[in-house]
């Protein structure tokens, strides 16, 4: 039977611990092209590149598993266009993952991040997706006790598919918090940042801003991501790209805009 064409990208950079274990994961099921950022790309959402140049080039960053890999100057979501429409060409990926991310996209993340920004837009071109992220922000993060569980998810969509125009948003609990008690399928949580900006000077004594701040779970369900992920679990979160309020649609259609 013919493998799988598995598409990997990442927002962390094609040289990150994350991705090389996403590969080498992916690598056991299927055939994997990758295309990521040649740099870290972490909360660029879903930017596209408009006005200036966009380059692709051959990666060697997995020349020794003889990997077919390319290294991109945009985003994560231009990664994802320029595979479909310049790299694969005539070939359609059966799936596209991105991640592991380093750092968690659980709750309101997910709009800023870029992992799962290169998820939604394979979603868009109507494509099974999933993001990765592992709830670790170090640079060595451990990623050994999730990969079972990667190749799980991953299959399982390869076999039955997904409901269209989503992607799924995966988060998995660090190596640290102990062994994973299993997948939970969730709602996303209510929750924000309560941020501030510390005003600092830089050696030449001029003012610059550095984002601070804290992470504030306003959610007290156990069905959100929050939860499932504080109690030990894989939170599994199916995200989509339609952004309207269908639930706002009757209240203001009930207010007098036209006259």
């Amino acid at each position: 039977m013919r493998k799988p064409l598995i598409l990997v990208s990442n927002d962390d950079g094609i040289t990150s611990r994350g991705i090389r274990a996403l590969v080498e994961t992916m690598h056991q099921i299927g055939k994997v092209v990758v295309v990521a950022p040649n740099s870290p790309q972490s909360g660029m959402g879903h930017a596209i590149t408009i006005g200036d140049t966009l380059r692709l080039d051959p990666s060697i960053a997995f020349e020794t598993e003889g990997i077919e890999a390319y290294e991109c100057s945009g985003t994560p979501a231009d990664c994802v266009k320029l595979a479909k429409h310049h790299v694969l060409k005539d070939r359609r990926p059966d799936l596209v993952v991105s991640g592991i991310n380093h750092g968690s996209n659980s709750s309101i993340s997910v709009l800023y991040s870029g992992t799962m920004s290169a998820a939604i837009e394979g979603a868009i071109e109507g494509l099974p997706s999933i993001g990765f992220s592992l709830c670790d922000y170090s640079l060595t993060a451990d990623f050994s006790h999730c990969l079972e569980h990667v190749k799980k998810i991953a299959l399982q969509v390869l076999e039955s598919g997904l409901p269209e125009n989503l992607a799924l948003n995966v988060n998995i609990p660090a190596k640290s918090q102990g062994e994973i008690k299993g997948i939970r399928i969730c709602r996303q949580a209510r929750a924000k940042y309560t941020e501030k900006f510390e005003k600092r000077k830089d050696p030449y004594g001029r003012s610059y801003f550095w984002m601070a701040g804290d992470f504030v779970d306003l959610d007290q369900g156990e069905d959100t991501d929050i939860w499932a992920l504080a109690n030990g679990y894989i939170s599994v979160v199916p995200c989509g790209f339609d952004l309207t309020a269908h639930h706002a649609l009757p209240v203001l259609n009930r207010l007098p805009f036209n006259g």
